[in-house]
């Protein structure tokens, strides 16, 4: 999956780093918007990037991999 990562999917990753984003339902917010591509979330969850629970996201061990990477 990490291979497939595209840039919009690493600036998401960077934003859950930082704090910005929270779930909310299937949804996954920036800055308190909806993320414009609506899929992020749910990919980069289903890859075991970001955590699956409501609330603030947090970036799984592998997703603090890809970002160092």
């Amino acid at each position: 999956m990490t291979d497939s990562l595209t840039h919009r999917d690493r600036a998401v990753l960077r934003a859950v780093a930082d704090g910005r984003c929270e779930i909310a339902g299937t949804a996954l917010l920036v800055d308190g918007l909806c993320c414009a591509d609506q899929f992020a979330g749910l990919r980069l969850r289903t890859a075991g990037l970001i955590s699956t629970r409501p609330g603030p996201a947090a970036l799984t061990d592998a997703g603090y991999d890809v970002l160092a990477a």
